[in-house]
């Protein structure tokens, strides 16, 4: 296993060791030991699968008082998947980084607590799995828009599919004053 640090302080690229041979491949995409020795969290308490058709874009969610760590893969297809920083106390808050994770290139993204997270699709579709560190809160979930000039995220899709509630989703000003009104 290889693991990549990213721009963004605990959003780390993993890359399993892949063993493939004329029947196909072997690789383990969770073991607790070496991601805890590569200082990734273990303790996982909810797994997640959505499947999603070409220029379906989702996010940029979050949690604001129990935050979710997020180890993503893609088990058929290709996203390109981001993270933005949202903690305020940090030197690359307001910023991002993306990545492609498909099943050819068998990368995981491991999205520290205090990020946004959102993906959007390449393929023609794509079934994504992801590990969380905390239980979803409808209750606690923000979405910050994935269009927004301030965050000026380089998605490589045009004309997005969205859900009703990522369409509304607010912008990062706007984001950064709910954040200034729950210190």
């Amino acid at each position: 296993m290889r693991v990549i640090p990213t721009a963004i302080d605990g959003v780390t690229i993993v890359e399993p060791a892949v063993h493939a041979d004329a029947r196909g491949h072997f690789l383990e995409t969770f073991h607790a030991r070496e991601y805890a020795d590569a200082g990734l969290p273990v303790e996982f308490v909810q797994d997640n699968e959505s499947l999603s058709r070409q220029r379906v874009l989702r996010g940029l969610h979050l949690q604001l008082r129990r935050p979710q760590g997020k180890l993503v893969r893609v088990v058929r297809g290709e996203i390109w998947d981001v993270a933005v920083d949202v903690r305020p106390d940090s030197p690359t808050f307001g910023k991002w980084v993306g990545v492609t994770l498909s099943d050819s290139n068998y990368r995981q993204l491991y999205v520290t607590p205090g990020c946004a997270h959102g993906f959007c699709v390449i393929s023609d579709l794509a079934l994504v799995h992801y590990k969380c560190t905390a239980f979803y809160d409808r209750d606690d979930e923000v979405g910050i828009a994935y269009n927004d000039p301030t965050l000026a995220i380089s998605w490589p899709i045009s004309d997005p599919v969205l859900s009703p509630k990522d369409q509304s989703n607010m912008s990062w000003a706007d984001f950064v004053a709910l954040l200034s009104r729950s210190a």
